[in-house]
């Protein structure tokens, strides 16, 4: 049986972790509803900007507008955009970007093309910098906010535009990890670059909302209409449509990145706060199971000293 000193030790550490993964679990339901609310605030603007797009789309046909991010080329050069996060202790979050990134590299490799990464988050940018004999990396990026924001997203924006408009990458895909609920969360891949003109404006979107039942978080997933009004057939343009379709094609780029990584975020932040109250549990369960084991050898120690007094007694008389 264990030193009784040593069991309560380790109790005394659990319980002290314990703790600490509560306090974490908090923290990263705090920040789930920051990420939420900053959705919230953004949407707006895509809304309206996607209105105005497709009312441009009616007005003009896109794929006969001169309009370079609407360029479907020749494949030959592809990059894939990578999203993780910079910290780890979220599951298998940022393992399973990582993973489909390496699936999908292989697989564009295995087709023909050549293709190279752009990395956000610490974590697959150190995975693939130290397999870069294997990867080519573009550019790295770092030290985003907990809960992205629009600056952030612009200059990854900028970047990979540069290098579409430039003709260094013909197509430009994103890998994120897709907010479904607090307790799930999908890798997807989607094409960035070029744009895809049947996409740009839909009837309706989903957006999640955190709620909070016998003081257990929840999600509801809500499908909000855009209800921007449409252009009328008279209205008159200062500017031609294809000039307003090339100063609004890279804010709408932008904003389809940003929405990207706000739902990595929130997954990320999802993904934390389940591995934390699991984390939580199992110290629990643990801090019990050695309660018992310490009861247990307590018991026995009792018992031997009780059998050593008898024994004691028994030989002096």
């Amino acid at each position: 049986m264990a030193n009784l000193k040593d069991i309560r030790d380790r109790i005394s550490s659990v319980k002290n972790t314990r703790k600490i993964t509560e306090a974490m679990r908090l923290v990263a339901a705090a920040k789930v509803r920051r990420a939420q609310e900053q959705v919230l605030r953004s949407r707006p603007f895509a809304d309206r900007l996607a209105r105005v797009l497709e009312n441009l789309q009616s007005r003009l046909r896109f794929e006969d507008a001169d309009a370079p991010l609407l360029e479907d080329r020749d494949l030959r050069n592809i990059t894939l955009l990578a999203v993780t996060g910079d910290r780890g202790l979220c599951g298998g979050y940022n393992a399973n970007i990582i993973k489909r990134t390496e699936q999908r590299f292989a697989e564009l490799k295995g087709q023909g093309y050549a293709v190279d990464l752009v990395l956000i988050g610490r974590k697959a940018i150190t995975y693939f910098q130290n397999r870069a004999h294997l990867y080519k990396i573009r550019a790295t990026f770092t030290g985003l906010e907990q809960v992205p924001n629009a600056a952030e997203a612009g200059a990854i924006a900028n970047e990979v535009l540069a290098e579409f408009l430039s003709g260094s990458t013909d197509r430009i895909e994103i890998i994120f990890t897709k907010f479904i609920n607090l307790v799930s969360s999908k890798p997807v891949s989607q094409t960035l670059l070029p744009l895809d003109p049947q996409g740009i404006a839909t009837p309706d979107d989903e957006i999640f909302r955190l709620t909070t039942r016998d003081g257990r978080l929840g999600v509801e997933v809500d499908k909000i209409a855009n209800v921007a009004p449409t252009l009328q057939s008279d209205f008159v343009f200062e500017q031609s449509p294809e000039q307003l379709l090339n100063a609004l094609l890279p804010l709408y780029l932008q904003n389809q990145l940003l929405r990207s990584l706000q739902e990595a975020a929130a997954s990320e932040l999802a993904s934390r706060m389940t591995a934390m109250n699991n984390a939580s549990d199992n110290a629990k369960a643990l801090a019990k199971s050695l309660t018992l084991d310490y009861n247990k050898a307590r018991q026995a120690a009792i018992t031997q000293e009780i059998l050593e007094v008898v024994g004691g007694a028994a030989a002096m008389s």
